[in-house]
């Protein structure tokens, strides 16, 4: 095993998926996509994970307000090589433009139901108890 084998990206990943977000989400604001399901969507990209070979980059989105989320996803899908030509300008220090995969962001769910459980009646009886026996 390697001393530099890691579970987690590398701070290359991470600071490159980061630039790679902020140019995916200037294309997308300026509006330069022309889709009637992007057009009318606010979408939201929270995170951007490089490939270990920076060549596939996937990109987690949030339509927000969005009543069909997946063709949401759909429709960027279809417009990932147009995105990939139009963010290039940006990242034109990378010696291959990654290709786009886009997917739904359920992180926004996943942190509701958790506040949604921690405020249940249940949970705050068992907190109140345990806040009794410590005095």
């Amino acid at each position: 095993m390697s001393r530099f084998a890691s579970d987690g990206p590398s701070q290359r990943q991470l600071r490159i998926g980061e630039q790679v977000r902020h140019a995916l989400a200037d294309v997308i604001q300026r509006g330069e996509v022309r889709d009637d399901v992007i057009e009318g969507t606010v979408i939201s990209i929270s995170e951007v994970r490089m490939s270990p070979d920076l060549k596939i980059a996937t990109a987690f989105v949030s339509p927000l307000g969005a009543k069909d989320s997946q063709a949401v996803i759909k429709a960027l899908a279809r417009h990932a090589k147009f995105i990939r030509g139009r963010v290039s300008g940006a990242l034109r220090q990378m010696k291959y433009m990654p290709e786009f995969r886009f997917r739904l962001d359920t992180s926004y769910d996943n942190f509701a139901k958790i506040d949604a459980l921690l405020r249940s009646p249940e949970v705050v009886r068992d907190l109140d108890d345990e806040d009794e026996d410590r005095t």
